[in-house]
């Protein structure tokens, strides 16, 4: 059975220049995958050599994506979702990753996540 993990993270940038490498193949292949294709909703992710395709299910420009994985099994914990959320007293902007994985997976799906912001942060200049 598959855990949701909820990690936040600041980031100084405005949505406006955030979401596009959140949503684009141009801008997830900057920090996220290797390569990143789209053809209609479909979004074909690169690592490696390696395929996986993905359909976004939701999003809302400068708001949030949510993708949804073509081979998950179990189809409520086999999605990810990027959003963006700005503190109204602060205009601080966070990104807000949520994603499913295994219980014994958990601490090396969260160092992914905090190697890839990271990439993310370098690309934004931040």
């Amino acid at each position: 059975m598959k855990k949701k993990i909820t990690l936040e993270y600041t980031l100084n940038s405005s949505p406006k220049i955030l979401y596009p490498r959140l949503s684009t193949p141009g801008g997830l292949s900057e920090w996220f995958a290797d390569d990143v294709n789209v053809n209609s909703n479909v979004y074909t992710f690169i690592w490696e050599g390696q395929e996986y395709k993905a359909d976004v299910v939701q999003k809302k420009e400068n708001k949030y994506i949510r993708f949804r994985w073509h081979d998950a099994e179990d189809q409520e914990a086999c999605c990810f979702e990027f959003r963006i959320n700005v503190d109204e007293l602060t205009d601080d902007v966070a990104l807000i990753i949520t994603d499913f994985v295994e219980e014994e997976d958990q601490q090396d799906a969260i160092d992914l996540w905090n190697s890839q912001v990271a990439k993310l942060k370098h690309v934004l200049g931040l």
